[in-house]
């Protein structure tokens, strides 16, 4: 008699196991071998919120859900023991247990998340550090844990907001700045602040990994963009990571049409329905101010004066503020095109027939019996007008005017009479929030429950933790410390060290570091430096050795043979020969 196991669960394709569904876990698995780091995740519910793109004449806008997402990682100093503000008094430390390490936030970034039927948008926000990772002493060549940090957060946010024929693109704009997030942090002279040209390379090296493998998804194609507004196209490729894939996956220049799906509808659009307004955005602001220039209430716009097509917008763009007086601006975006697998029904994501406004570009696998988007055609601006309300008509002299009729069993309104029962008072036992009682997967947005943060709040509360940390002092360690351990009991996490991530990734050792051993994982190129020497050239202390090999004469018997000064003689000048050449 056998025993019949159940079959076991089906895991996502390209999963790997536990890091493509837990944060900490995948987290864990890029930070330092061997050191504690603390993850405090705060997040807000898919909210109803403004569209991104203006919707053409005489279209309908797009139905837009909000996801706000905050990652703050914190460390426990070693080395420096934190002060306390106050001065104790002597004999005070006597008999007391020794205080424990407090933590100090160290790194963060806001990440919004914009899903609309047809898209999800990441886009970064802000992101900055203080400058007290150096205290954590990690050896010199080891990977910069911020970088790892950030690219895991957002490859964990594009994974569980994939959805079945829905495009996912990443997006954000590097400027340089001093501080973003924590205030007094620039006086810190442990935080390296990088320039223009550095964070723009910074950004695009953070970014280039989520195309070659750190996703977990299947992507039926996958690009990257960049931009720098007022760079010719070969000084903006110096940007670019030099990798094996990067030459393939990195193009010059922008993919809005690409990402809208009014280009799928209609043969032209007009140039501001296609660029997206996201909060604190360079190109937001100047589409702005071009819908002004032709009405101040921005109310039947159809076209700009001054721009004509988004060439021109990027080119105006060059002598914009925060792009001109020598300074850069760096757009970047990825787009991740989904692929055509069969609909999963134990997935919880809807397919794309289910949307209100089907499209066939999204599905090629439907039957042609399903009805099909309508043909394509030109938005006609010079004929559009904005629609009206329709005048009333008045009412003919001759009509009569009687009485609505009643309803029939309609019964009449109740007079309350007698005496007043109070109700008895229900007493509240618990607190409980109804944030997280919303659906997990419409035509609009998915969201999954073991993709959501550890901390559930709304907007309000969300602006207030945000705002609060704009607030306070990263300018010494001590107040640091004290920020850090406000800022955590504001959002409920505390000082507690039962929420910290143990790192898991080997550090590499000092030859890995230098760059001698060759690293296949990235594609990038072998660097034999410290394995060649010059002709000539011995190093006290060295022995000849040869690439590959040992050197065929012992150590040993190896002798060096030196020429007394007696023996060494200067050839002497031919004096004739010189007079000879001076006559003549």
């Amino acid at each position: 008699m056998s025993s019949s196991t159940p079959p076991a669960p089906k895991r996502r394709a390209n999963s790997t196991g536990p890091d493509s569904s837990s944060l900490r876990d995948r987290l864990a698995s890029v930070l330092p071998h061997g050191h504690k780091f603390g993850v405090h995740h705060v997040s807000t519910p898919p909210t109803r919120t403004q569209p991104l793109c203006v919707a053409p004449p005489d279209q309908r806008p797009d139905k837009t859900y909000r996801e706000s997402h905050f990652l703050a990682i914190s460390i426990r100093p070693r080395d420096k023991t934190v002060t306390p503000l106050k001065r104790a008094s002597p004999g005070a430390d006597q008999g007391k247990a020794p205080e424990t390490r407090k933590p100090a936030l160290v790194f963060a970034v806001e990440v919004l998340v914009f899903t609309t039927a047809y898209q999800t948008t990441l886009f970064v926000s802000k992101a900055d550090s203080t400058g007290y990772l150096h205290l954590l002493n990690l050896p010199k060549g080891t990977p910069s844990p911020i970088r790892q940090v950030c690219a895991t957060f957002l490859a964990y946010l594009l994974d569980h907001r994939r959805r079945n024929h829905v495009q996912s693109v990443v997006n954000l704009f590097a400027r340089a700045q001093a501080q973003y997030l924590f205030p007094g942090s620039v006086r810190n002279k442990g935080k390296h602040v990088l320039d223009d040209w550095g964070l723009v390379r910074w950004w695009c090296k953070t970014l280039n990994p989520l195309m070659e493998g750190l996703s977990a998804e299947p992507w039926a194609n996958t690009k990257g963009y960049l931009l720098v507004p007022g760079l010719e196209e070969m000084e903006t490729r110096a940007f670019i990571p030099r990798t094996t894939a990067s030459l393939g996956n990195w193009v010059v220049g922008h993919p809005l049409e690409h990402i809208s799906h009014y280009t799928r509808d209609f043969d032209w659009v007009p140039p501001r329905c296609l660029i997206p307004g996201y909060p604190d955005d360079p190109k937001s602001r100047f589409r702005d101010e071009l819908d002004e220039e032709v009405s101040k209430q921005k109310q039947g716009v159809t076209a700009w004066k001054s721009v004509n097509s988004l060439d021109q917008f990027w080119e105006a763009m060059a002598f914009r503020q925060e792009c001109s007086s020598g300074r850069l601006t760096g757009f970047i975006w990825l787009v991740f095109d989904p692929s055509q697998p069969s609909p999963n029904p134990s997935s919880g994501v809807p397919p794309a027939a289910n949307l209100t406004t089907p499209n066939a570009s999204f599905d090629s696998s439907l039957p042609p019996a399903m009805p099909a988007t309508p043909p394509r055609r030109r938005v006609d601006i010079t004929s559009y007008t904005p629609r009206s309300t329709p005048r009333k008509t008045p009412a003919s002299p001759t009509a009569h005017s009687s009485p609505p009729p009643k309803v029939a069993g309609k019964k009449a309104k109740k007079k309350l009479s007698g005496r007043i029962v109070p109700r008895a008072p229900k007493i509240k036992t618990q607190a409980r929030s109804y944030l997280a009682d919303r659906p997990t997967a419409t035509a609009y947005y998915y969201w999954p429950p073991e993709a959501r943060a550890d901390k559930i709040v709304d907007e309000a509360e969300y602006k207030r933790i945000v705002e609060l940390l704009l607030h306070l002092d990263f300018s010494t360690l001590d107040k640091a410390v004290g920020s850090s351990r406000r800022w955590l009991n504001e959002i409920g996490t505390g000082e507690g060290a039962e929420g910290d991530v143990v790192g898991k990734a080997v550090i590499p050792d000092p030859l890995r570091a230098n760059g001698a051993a060759p690293n296949t994982a990235s594609g990038n190129v072998t660097n034999l430096t410290g394995l060649i020497r010059r002709k000539g050239v011995s190093q006290p202390g060295s022995t000849p050795e040869v690439l590959g090999g040992p050197t065929a004469v012992p150590p040993a018997t190896t002798q060096v043979n030196v020429l007394g000064t007696n023996l060494v003689r200067k050839k002497k000048k031919d004096v004739a020969k010189i007079d000879i050449a001076q006559g003549a």
